[in-house]
């Protein structure tokens, strides 16, 4: 957990709640804050599985993925090439094409090139979790400004298709689809404060949404599954563009405090939190 990323904070809230879930099932389990030191502390604990609560850089690019694969320790979640492609979204987005999976309309946003997409669009950095560094892009003169903050967090960045739909999201568990999720923030926009801040935003479980909307979601958010090559716990979020839920995002390490959105979507088919981390640790191996 932790490690430097963005989402640092977040990583040690999951990482503290994954911990306890572990030791309340009767684990010996230990926590590591992720360092260039992660390999030593890894033999010095003599540690025998990793549960991975890391997230962005290092937990969800495939870097830490590789390194215990190097050092033959078995963990949680998805291998080296499936993180690596679903943490960049241009690549992501590449697939997506390839394979026929629907998502927004993109482009790149190309250093010292005038963006010429249709507004509204969203930019976002193509490497980064938890809604940062994005931008809304309303009118002409915010487009610099988004480009700009986006490119604080990665050189490459990508401009998006905005869609104003019902922003849900779908867990997958060990290859098992759990009810959809509708996240309803009261600004209108799911960014990390809507995110982190209590009160900010309201999750409906299962989502009310038309019934045929909601099957085509899980069926897209397994399809992604199992083109990425994902194992373990998965996220996919989606915009529902009309009738038709868009992906927007993959995640291969979500969020896992006991109020995030997989344990929500895991509660409500009638799982308790310590029940949804055993069964992540009982799916590690090693992918290769």
């Amino acid at each position: 957990m932790g490690g430097n990323s963005s989402e640092r904070e977040v990583s040690l809230k999951s990482g503290k709640a994954v911990l306890q879930g572990l030791k309340r099932c009767g684990y010996n389990v230990t926590a590591i804050d992720v360092n260039s030191d992660l390999a030593g502390k890894l033999k010095r604990l003599r540690i025998g599985t990793a549960f991975i609560a890391l997230h962005g850089r290092w937990g969800e690019d495939g870097s830490v993925q590789g390194l215990l694969e190097i050092m033959g320790i078995p963990y949680t979640g998805s291998g080296v090439l499936g993180s690596a492609m679903a943490m960049d979204k241009v690549v992501m987005k590449m697939i997506f094409e390839s394979v026929g999976i629907p998502s927004p309309a993109y482009t790149m946003a190309e250093e010292g090139n005038t963006v010429h997409f249709p507004i509204p669009f969203v930019v976002k950095p193509a490497n980064e979790g938890s809604t940062i560094g994005i931008s809304i892009v309303k009118k002409q003169k915010e487009i610099a400004p988004a480009i700009k903050n986006a490119r604080k967090y990665d050189k490459k960045v990508m401009v998006e298709r905005y869609i104003e739909g019902d922003e849900i999201t779908v867990a997958i568990v060990n290859g098992e689809v759990l009810p959809v999720v509708q996240v309803k923030p009261v600004s209108g926009f799911y960014d990390f404060k809507a995110k982190y801040t209590k009160g900010m935003t309201e999750y409906i479980v299962p989502a009310k949404i038309n019934k045929s909307v909601a099957k085509k979601a899980a069926a897209i958010a397994l399809e992604v599954y199992n083109a990425f090559e994902l194992s373990g716990c998965a996220r996919i979020d989606m915009l529902v563009d009309v009738d038709l839920p868009k992906v927007i995002d993959i995640n291969t390490s979500p969020g896992m405090t006991e109020t995030s959105l997989v344990p929500k979507a895991w509660g409500q088919r009638g799982g308790t939190f310590d029940e949804l981390v055993e069964t992540i640790l009982m799916e590690a191996s090693l992918k290769i």
